[in-house]
């Protein structure tokens, strides 16, 4: 039977419980608009993975305290921060179905909330008061940011190659689902050989989530996935089946999607889609991430058995065979 997110909250549904409960807590502020805006953000939903995963590595490493609770707090705080500006940069309206905040509040506020979160979170870190969480988590900001600012390079870059490509995904998603598993291991005490297992975990998990979203950009189904068919295309964004196109394809396909991301024509999406389906882009991405979760699957076996461990191999399940 396939994972689901509900299965895959069900051993640590008390933790996540807990985590809302501290997101709530520590989003309240006497500035009406962060309220307002930090409101908006929790009741969008979301399918909290990057904070699952704090709390999955730091149990299936025999975790019994409560600061895993707070971390897994701060790591989505950290990731609905880069979300924030992420929406701003690219100019989205949509996501998960609703109206991003720049959308609903502007581009400022968005901006300065994001930045609320981020300044929250490290004042959250420092309450835990553990000198290596503060190193990893301040270590995986930057290299977000890093990843961004790559990211922003890229935009109408239709010369983009693939190990450029996972480069940057490597740095501005993969980096903080590999800070969480590092997380989870460190508040345990576990060893250095299972520590470097679970961020080695996070890391593949990472890439393989975000191999799938640009699968999903361009197969899904907008009612699930919560974004429009093609987002990636308007953005001027070369994601992996585009890069494969320009791999594979015809000197016309290339042509084609050359000119689309270069000009950031949505209007060139059906022509597009169409190289995307001949060249066969969307299974040999799927593949890639399939590969990716393998290699997460590999990590897990310096892990007692538990449930906690095989909630872990579901999650790398679930994040390639999702569809949304």
């Amino acid at each position: 039977m396939n994972a689901t997110v509900e299965s895959l909250r069900l051993p640590i549904a008390d933790d996540l419980d807990a985590v809302d409960r501290v997101i709530r807590a520590r989003l309240d502020s006497d500035v009406i608009l962060i309220r307002q805006v930090a409101e908006y953000i929790i009741a969008s939903g979301g399918k909290r993975l990057r904070p699952a995963l704090v709390l999955l590595a730091a149990r299936a490493c025999g975790y019994q305290g409560a600061s895993h609770v707070e971390l897994a707090a701060v790591v989505e705080f950290i990731h609905t921060a880069t979300l924030l500006h992420d929406d701003v940069v690219d100019e989205s309206d949509l996501r998960r179905g609703r109206k991003t905040a720049n959308a609903s509040f502007g581009n400022a506020a968005s901006v300065l909330v994001g930045d609320f979160l981020y300044s929250r979170a490290f004042q959250m870190m420092v309450g835990v008061g553990n000198m290596r969480v503060m190193q990893v988590l301040a270590e995986a900001t930057n290299t977000i940011a890093e990843g961004e600012v790559l990211q922003l390079l890229n935009i109408s870059n239709a010369d983009v190659d693939i190990a450029r490509y996972i480069d940057v995904i490597a740095r501005k998603t993969a980096k903080l689902f590999e800070a969480a598993g590092r997380l989870g291991a460190i508040l345990a005490g576990a060893d250095a050989s299972t520590e470097e297992a679970l961020a080695c975990y996070g890391a593949h998990l990472g890439v393989a989530f975000q191999l799938i979203d640009d699968v999903l950009d361009y197969s899904g189904d907008p009612g699930e996935t919560g974004k429009n068919v093609g987002g990636d295309l308007g953005e001027g964004k070369p994601t992996l089946p585009l890069i494969h196109v320009m791999n594979v394809g015809t000197d016309a396909e290339r042509a084609l999607v050359r000119r689309a991301i270069e000009g950031q024509q949505i209007d060139e999406l059906p022509a597009v889609l169409a190289a995307i389906e001949r060249t066969g882009a969307i299974e040999y991405t799927r593949e890639r991430a399939r590969d990716e979760a393998r290699q997460a699957l590999e990590t897990l076996g310096v892990l007692p058995q538990s449930v906690c461990r095989s909630t872990l191999a579901d999650l790398a399940r679930f994040s390639v065979d999702r569809s949304f």
